[in-house]
């Protein structure tokens, strides 16, 4: 093999219990691994929630976030600096608004820039200037990295991007568990961000339909985020209150998916859907909502999971109630997610990014190559 490559992968923060920090996480540990050598730039704050490998150095602009409007010429500054020390070659910028920091940053510096989107393209999350970042990132960067092969089409669609757009997707961030979840106790596990977009509201009314017809079986919402009092609010309102638990941030993902007998996905939106892998993983039998744009390509409806429309509660009950009433239909379910997840193996996913980054600059026929 040939000698690794100087790696940046820069992003706001490690310090969040969040997906796209996660998936730095991993994938920088994992091409750390293939003998590259790989720093973490962080906007904000050295502390990590995820453990990095040790041949990682992790540092950051400023100790605490600034206000980067005020600050915006000091992060420029910073992001070259960081390039020059280090002889960058291979600048992962993991949200596509980083491209207003990085491509003055990298005037002049020969840089392999690449682009990592992790929402779908049709979703700005409230900031307009997300779609200015894009149009520079499909205009100036060498690739853009999406998860999705919907997403990758939209991108090229709307943008005819001189940039290859690439999809590569989440890979699972745990090796694949020796044995499925037992699926002997009576839990539907549910986790994410607790924020609008997860749809919690909905999964907790529609679990008020659920409960009645089985009482014992309990709802569990690993996450925090800024709808925590709202959500503790409705459960009160529902009536629900020993038939919920959110417990929090869940440590150790992994035992929460051994534990469960069923997952569920109540997502408005989502980019990807990482939950969705880690609980086919465990043979979980999935109920999710037909959102754009991961459970859409992850999942193939009724034969590795249920799905169901967005925002409707008495769809969601009525799905959840079938795994749960229906054992061996759950089991059928959980098998086919279980083997849909080995596509999403950790060194499959890695060695996709390994040949990006070892391959030449691609040539324009590649840019603008047919997205179908």
């Amino acid at each position: 093999m040939t000698a690794g490559r100087n790696i940046c992968l820069l992003t706001g923060t490690l310090n969040v219990m969040a997906g796209a920090e996660r998936m730095t996480a991993t994938v920088a540990n994992a091409l750390a691994g293939l003998g590259h050598n790989v720093t973490i730039l962080t906007l904000f704050d050295t502390a990590s929630c995820f453990p990095l490998h040790p041949n990682i150095q992790h540092e950051a602009l400023f100790a605490h976030r600034p206000s980067f409007k005020r600050a915006y010429f000091a992060t420029v500054a910073g992001i070259r600096r960081h390039c020059v020390r280090h002889q960058i070659d291979v600048l992962i910028q993991v949200d596509t608004m980083l491209a207003l920091f990085v491509l003055p940053a990298s005037i002049g510096l020969g840089v392999h820039h690449i682009a990592w989107e992790h929402c779908h393209f049709d979703e700005d999350l409230g900031r307009p200037a997300r779609k200015l970042a894009r149009r520079l990132a499909a205009r100036f960067c060498r690739q853009v990295v999406v998860l999705t092969e919907r997403d990758r089409r939209r991108w090229i669609e709307a943008l005819q991007p001189r940039s290859e757009v690439v999809c590569i997707p989440n890979p699972l961030p745990f090796p694949m568990p020796a044995a499925p979840s037992a699926r002997t106790g009576k839990t539907v596990l549910a986790m994410g961000r607790l924020v609008a977009a997860k749809g919690f509201d909905v999964l907790l009314r529609a679990w008020q339909k659920v409960a009645a017809r089985v009482p014992e079986w309990e709802l569990v919402i690993h996450g925090e985020g800024e709808e925590r009092n709202a959500l503790a609010a409705l459960v009160g309102q529902l009536g629900l209150s020993d038939r919920v638990s959110m417990p929090g941030v869940c440590l150790d993902v992994t035992q929460s998916y051994a534990r469960a007998s069923v997952f569920c996905l109540s997502s408005r939106y989502e980019g990807f859907g990482l939950v969705l892998i880690e609980a086919m993983a465990f043979g979980l039998p999935i109920v999710s909502t037909d959102c754009e744009t991961g459970p859409r390509e992850l999942l193939t409806p009724d034969q590795d999971a249920l799905v169901v429309p967005t925002d409707n509660p008495d769809a969601l009950a009525d799905a959840l109630l079938r795994v749960i009433n229906q054992p061996e239909d759950a089991s059928r379910l959980g098998a086919a997610a279980r083997r849909r997840a080995g596509d999403f193996a950790l060194e499959q996913i890695a060695a996709r990014w390994d040949a990006l980054l070892r391959a030449p600059a691609n040539a324009e026929a590649r840019r603008t190559a047919d997205p179908s």
